[in-house]
């Protein structure tokens, strides 16, 4: 262990900051709650990974939408590197809201 300990949860929570900036263009809630983002993993190197999926595979924003993602965790200070990896396994669904989301939209 280095002398200098790496607080990854805190990073973790800048993290989750920042995704929760950026919003889906079609549903008035942050990719965040509403579940879009399956994982974050941030190493000893401050390389960033996030898992995430999309509404729908033919989501117009797929193109843009990681990129975005990628770049504003980029733009935090502690980031070295980050990088977006799509899935749709497991598929996307109204279940994986938050109940602040569902709450937003009117589901509760």
């Amino acid at each position: 262990m280095s002398e200098t300990t790496i607080d990854t949860n805190a990073l973790g929570e800048k993290i989750v900051a920042v995704l929760k900036t950026i919003y889906d263009p079609e549903i008035p809630v942050d990719i965040y709650e509403l579940g879009l983002i399956y994982d974050v993993f941030v190493n000893e190197d401050y390389d960033v990974k996030i898992l995430m999926t999309l509404t729908t595979p033919n989501c117009p924003v797929a193109e843009t939408l990681p990129l975005e993602v990628e770049e504003k965790v980029k733009s935090l200070n502690d980031v070295k590197s980050a990088e977006v990896e799509i899935t749709f396994d497991p598929p996307w669904t109204q279940e994986l809201m938050s109940e602040e989301a569902k709450l937003e939209l009117g589901m509760l």
